[in-house]
């Protein structure tokens, strides 16, 4: 990698991460304005039947920052999804990639319907020179 396309990574998790952080204050500040309404209508109104109603505003919301944080950060305590299981993944995917370009290996068959019975000859075949001595019956 040249520093450049470093540099370009790096801003874009870096944008990434600030576009986050600013969900969140936006979620903790708006979280602090329909408490404190509520508390100031709750005291004002009817006592005797309470009614927190800013729950329902700030669960799907805080539903929508947690998706947001797992999409920056990835799971915790998990590599799975994070940058550099994305990195191995798609390495391991160019290498097989690489290696089928240059014929070493061939490209999945659509699978057949019953059994290749000279491939399994040929197999029983090695197992008799891999282990002479052996009957046809041991082999299975």
């Amino acid at each position: 990698m040249d520093e450049r396309h470093i540099y370009k990574q790096a801003k874009e998790r870096l944008e990434k991460k600030k576009g986050f952080y600013k969900h969140l204050s936006a979620f903790i500040a708006v979280g602090f304005f329909f408490l404190a309404m509520n508390l100031i209508t709750f005291f004002n109104g009817d006592a005797d039947a309470p009614n927190l109603w800013f729950f329902y505003p700030m669960l799907p919301w805080g539903i929508g920052l947690l998706i947001h944080y797992f999409t920056v950060f990835g799971l915790p305590g998990s590599q799975a999804l994070s940058e550099k299981w994305e990195e191995e993944e798609l390495a391991k995917e160019m290498a097989r990639l690489r290696r089928m370009q240059q014929g070493r290996i061939e490209p999945p068959e659509e699978e057949e319907e019953g059994l290749d019975l000279d491939e399994l000859e040929k197999e029983k075949e090695a197992q008799k020179q891999a282990r002479p001595g052996w009957q046809d019956e041991d082999l299975v």
